[in-house]
């Protein structure tokens, strides 16, 4: 997946190849004051790849990167890069508010040391097809680390098709794209058109609840927001489908559905995927945007009801798809874990 090389700092170099399997958008802890809690999010971190996720996503929309400033997230990153330790890649959101600020954050991200940077299409102002080409065109050759696109429709500009061939072609520096539109053709109509001329290029999937028929069509991996709750369920996810057990997977997808509704459903996102963090030990903060007693009331609910659906111990991301070990039974207990309370 990734080649770890030696570095004169005490930071490894991450040499890029194909982006696979599950990165953690991880949310990003902060404490009384509203300030970023770093050595919170270092500790979230060590838990996060001691649970098995395969990479970090730091400045993601679960990580609430709009209410960041330029420099804190600029630290955000640089804590993830510190924690990680060369242990997994870092895939770190750029986005800024415009082309030339964008390039910069890229520059820095690349020079801390990300194995490629994640830029979402322009947000606020839809563009057309030629705009956001004109944008990303822009900055892939200016920057100095690879690129993945980020298309999530219900915020931002859509990237079709067309435009995500055009680029995977004439940008070395595009190397993957994420794609959160939950949208499966729309996945099947990507990879048919770049694959075969950049096999190389990566697919990610960032809709949670279709996790597995991605895979199945295709997908290289996902950034899913559910993997920073229960990290050895979508680990476990990823493992049965290269394994090539499908109907383990649907299994384990099934489980999934329910815990991923109640998050994305509790008032204001990602407050139900801190909610479920709170569920298993960490508890991230309050968040910045503000809230009512009423969304108080109901992102602590949720956290209780999280308590009593996520498995309080697993250990599947150790055994599940190697040589000998009965996917079957990785799969029962996974599901009796998750229905325990």
């Amino acid at each position: 997946m990734f080649l770890i090389a030696p570095s004169n700092s005490h930071l490894c170099r991450i040499i890029m190849q194909p982006i696979r399997g599950i990165l953690t958008p991880n949310i990003t802890p902060v404490d009384a004051q509203g300030r970023v809690d770093h050595e919170t999010l270092s500790g979230y971190v060590d838990w996060l790849i001691e649970h098995g996720v395969d990479g970090l996503y730091p400045n993601g929309s679960t990580g609430e990167f709009v209410r960041f400033t330029p420099g804190e997230r600029q630290e955000i990153v640089r804590t993830v890069i510190q924690a990680a330790r060369g242990r997994v890649p870092v895939l770190a959101g750029a986005a800024e508010a415009n082309a030339d600020e964008t390039i910069a954050a890229c520059n820095a991200y690349g020079e801390m040391g990300v194995a490629a940077v994640a830029i979402v299409a322009p947000f606020y102002y839809r563009l057309t097809p030629d705009g956001v080409y004109a944008y990303f065109k822009k900055i892939a050759d200016a920057v100095r680390v690879n690129v993945t696109l980020y298309n999530i429709p219900l915020f931002a500009s859509p990237i079709d098709v067309a435009t995500v061939r055009r680029l995977a072609l004439e940008c070395p520096r595009v190397v993957g794209i994420k794609d959160s539109s939950g949208d499966v053709s729309h996945m099947l109509r990507m990879i048919a058109a770049v694959r075969n001329e950049r096999p190389e290029f990566s697919f990610l999937t960032g809709w949670d609840t279709a996790l597995v028929p991605m895979l199945m069509c295709g997908a290289d991996g996902g950034t899913n927001a559910t993997s920073g709750v229960v990290p050895e369920l979508t680990k476990a996810i990823y493992e049965t489908c290269q394994a090539g057990d499908i109907d383990a997977a649907l299994r384990l997808q099934h489980a999934l559905i329910p815990l991923f509704d109640l998050m994305i459903g509790t008032p204001e996102f990602p407050e139900g995927f801190r909610a479920g963090v709170r569920a298993r030990g960490w508890d991230l903060g309050p968040g910045r945007q503000p809230m009512t007693a009423n969304q108080r009331d109901g992102s602590a609910a949720a956290q209780s009801q999280l308590a009593a659906m996520i498995p309080a111990a697993a250990g599947t991301q150790q055994t599940v798809g190697l040589p000998g070990i009965d996917l079957d039974q990785i799969v029962r207990r996974v599901l009796t874990q998750l229905q325990a309370s």
